[in-house]
C-alpha cells in the first residue's frame, strides 16, 4: 500500500519543532528517531530525522546538514479541523506564538472559528471548527 508521510526539513531546529508539536497535539507520539553518531555530520547524539504522529498523521522531521536558500513557504499549510471553538483558540495561541498571523483568529463566511498561521519554525497552519456533520 503506498503512504504518504508530510516531510518537514529543517537546519538544526527538527528536534525542537517535533516536541513543539507534540506538546501543541496532546496524544501524539515519537515513532522513530535516528540520532548522529560519532563520525557525525553535527554534534554526536544530535537528532538527524524522526518519525512522528500528531492526531493521527504520520510526519517526519529532517535536520539537513546543508544550510538552503529557502524554507517553509504558506502556499502550503496543515489544515486542522478541530472538534470544539476552544481548540481553535488554543491551538492558534500556542501554534502562532513567535510566528506570523495570515488570517487572524475570528469567523469568517466559510467557518464559524478559523485562523491562519505560521509558527515559528516557518511552517503554516490553517486551524477550523469542523463543520457540523448535515
Amino acid at each position: 500500500m503506498t503512504e504518504i508521510t508530510t516531510f518537514l526539513m529543517f537546519e538544526g531546529a527538527a528536534e525542537e519543532a517535533m516536541n513543539f508539536y507534540l506538546a501543541a497535539f496532546p496524544g501524539s507520539t515519537v515513532d522513530e528517531e535516528f540520532r548522529v553518531g560519532q563520525e557525525g555530520p553535527g554534534p554526536a547524539g544530535s537528532l538527524t530525522r524522526a518519525v512522528f504522529t500528531l492526531a493521527g498523521h504520520k510526519f517526519m522531521c529532517f535536520n539537513s546538514p546543508v544550510n538552503h536558500g529557502f524554507t517553509f513557504t504558506p502556499s502550503i499549510s496543515l489544515y486542522v479541523s478541530c472538534d470544539s471553538p476552544a481548540e481553535v483558540d488554543r491551538l492558534y495561541g500556542v501554534l502562532s506564538e513567535g510566528g506570523q498571523t495570515m488570517m487572524p483568529l475570528g469567523s469568517y463566511p466559510f467557518s464559524e472559528r478559523f485562523a491562519w498561521c505560521a509558527d515559528k519554525f516557518g511552517v503554516s497552519w490553517q486551524l477550523t471548527l469542523a463543520a457540523a456533520p448535515k
